[in-house]
């Protein structure tokens, strides 16, 4: 035994130098490669942890949300409500603007230079009145020419041949007239885009005198097709303008068209047209205005809860109307929201004192949904 541990020994001395540097690099490795395996283990316990707590805390967050919807739920009951009566007075509101009451935009109907223009801007006319003339030569020597011809044939021709020069005498004399520029009713000269020596075309685009009856004024208001069951001719209307602070000035209502007209909303309006008789002197066409056109005596109007109207398939809106034995049939309604919660019924299938009966919803709370 004396002789192995000997041998050992000796064994042991003769490493070279490099043998001991291979030695002591393995047992590093080792060492390095068990800490490193020590470390992957830590950090997987550490993730089934956090998996583990996740998996925990959310089935802890669903039975709560489902436990707060399910109460939620729960609190929708089956109510039952009224049908009432409320009477006010129909008030509606207006805005424009006001122009002339109607406007003559004068055109020659015939081509020529222009001889004369009798009148300037502010100028009151008179029906008839001549406004501008333009070289009747022409038209002139026709209507002499032609009244020569008939003196003739009234003579020597017959009496077809009469006939067909009147004919033509009559067309010269329109010809004639329509050298003159005339006033097609009173009123006050708006604007002269003449002067004397101008020469005019027929047929343009141009007004040569534009003439306005400012004695009366007149606005076209839409009024919603709803608020149009309250409005007749010769209601008052009661408008206010900035340019005339304090005052308000009475108008009616003129015109009610026939047909009515709809909005890029969809919502169907009525161009109806109001009436200002002798205005004030300072009011003057362009001027805009608010207003209101108040219903004669007191209105009457069904309300129902927003809540009771159910909204189907293409707009259809309807509510359930409890009957004498207690159940319920469906009525489909026509209806206005008025906002607070509250509808007017338009239709006439529902009476003050019905008994609509509705589900009443609880809100949900914000980001609460269904797992």
């Amino acid at each position: 035994m004396s002789e192995d541990k000997e041998t050992k020994v000796k064994d042991e001395t003769v490493l070279t130098e490099s043998e001991k540097q291979e030695q002591i690099l393995r047992a590093e490795f080792k060492a390095k490669k068990r800490r490193k395996r020590i470390r992957k283990i830590i950090t997987w316990i550490i993730v089934i942890a956090v998996l583990v707590g996740g998996v925990s805390l959310y089935m802890n967050y669903k039975a709560k949300i489902e436990a707060a919807q399910e109460a939620a739920l729960a609190r929708n009951t089956q109510v039952t409500s009224q049908v009432t009566k409320n009477v006010y007075t129909a008030t509606i509101d207006l805005s424009g603007y006001v122009e002339a009451y109607d406007i003559q935009e004068a055109r020659f109907r015939a081509t020529g230079p222009i001889t004369a223009v009798k009148v300037a801007e502010g100028d009151t006319v008179s029906e008839g009145d001549i406004l501008a003339t333009i070289d009747s030569t022409t038209q002139t020597y026709s209507v002499e020419n032609l009244r020569k011809q008939i003196q003739e044939a009234e003579l020597t021709g017959t009496p077809t041949q009469v006939e067909l020069l009147n004919l033509q005498l009559t067309s010269a004399l329109n010809n004639l007239e329509y050298t003159n520029l005339v006033a097609n009713f009173d009123g006050t000269v708006a604007a002269v885009n003449i002067t004397e020596g101008d020469y005019f075309e027929a047929g343009s685009t141009e007004a040569a005198v534009t003439i306005a009856d400012l004695s009366r004024l007149k606005a076209t208001v839409e009024i919603d097709e709803i608020d149009m069951q309250y409005v007749y001719l010769g209601q008052k209307a009661y408008l206010t303008f900035d340019s005339l602070p304090g005052q308000t000035v009475e108008a009616y209502v003129s015109y009610i068209p026939t047909l009515g007209t709809y909005t890029s909303q969809g919502i169907g309006v009525v161009n109806v047209e109001l009436t200002i008789d002798n205005p004030p002197a300072s009011l003057k066409p362009g001027y805009s205005f608010e207003g209101t056109i108040a219903s004669d005596g007191d209105v009457e109007m069904l309300l129902i809860p927003q809540a009771a109207v159910t909204t189907g398939r293409g707009g259809l809106t309807t509510v359930q109307r409890q009957k004498a034995d207690g159940t319920t049939e469906t009525v489909t309604v026509s209806v206005k929201y008025l906002g607070e919660g509250t509808c007017q019924v338009l239709s006439n299938n529902l009476a003050e004192g019905d008994t609509l009966v509705y589900q009443r919803e609880s809100s949900m709370p914000f980001g609460m949904m269904r797992f």
